[in-house]
Order: structure tokens, then C-alpha cells, then sequence
């Protein structure tokens, strides 16, 4: 065994150390916001963004509307949209199906 392989399986170990330190890091303080293509929004977006105390790593307004009223309607689709986070955004993304699927745990709402 020549002295550079433990300085290079070392090496290997820190790297891993960090990636799995920075995406507990990003589990724990970040999330996903997808709106569902809609009228208002015909493409849909997914952002990455700051979560919020409570707030679930994956979110939408249907998933909001279902956590608090069992349902999904019009009129609190309009309501949760005024509560999106606008102000944690990190990153817009294009929308993202399997994100918005998992903020309603697979169920699809119509547009």
C-alpha cells in the first residue's frame, strides 16, 4: 500500500462528510414550492425556497387546502396563492409534476 492511498481514501471521506452535512442542511432549512399550471399561472413554477416554522419540505397552495379544509376548491386555491412564500424564494425553477405530486401526496387536482 503506497503512502497517497489513505491521503486520497481521506480525502474521499471528507467530500462525503460534506455533501451529507450540506443536504441535511438544505432538508432542514430549505424546501419546494410548486404551483400546478393554472389560469393565472398557464406554465405552473417550482421554487426553492426558505421554509417556515411547520412548513413541510414539499408545499403547494392544493397541499395548503387540503391540510385545512380536507379539499381542494377555487376559492382556497386563491387564497393559499396570496400565502405562497414570495419573499423565501432562493431559486424559480420550471414546474416540477413529481414536486407538486408530493406536496399532495400523488393526488391531482383539476387546473
Amino acid at each position: 500500500m503506497s503512502p497517497a492511498a489513505p491521503a486520497g481514501r481521506k480525502k474521499g471521506l471528507i467530500a462525503a462528510a460534506t455533501g451529507a452535512i450540506f443536504a441535511l442542511l438544505f432538508y432542514v432549512f430549505c424546501g419546494l414550492y410548486s404551483v400546478q399550471p393554472i389560469g393565472a399561472l398557464p406554465d405552473g413554477a417550482t421554487a426553492i425556497v426558505w421554509r417556515g416554522t411547520g412548513e413541510p419540505f414539499f408545499n403547494s397552495p392544493d397541499a395548503l387546502c387540503l391540510e385545512r379544509m380536507g379539499h381542494v376548491s377555487l376559492l382556497c386555491r386563491g387564497m393559499a396563492m396570496s400565502q405562497a412564500p414570495a419573499d423565501r424564494i432562493i431559486l424559480r425553477l420550471p414546474y416540477q409534476a413529481w414536486a407538486y405530486s408530493a406536496s399532495t401526496g400523488g393526488k391531482h387536482f383539476e387546473r
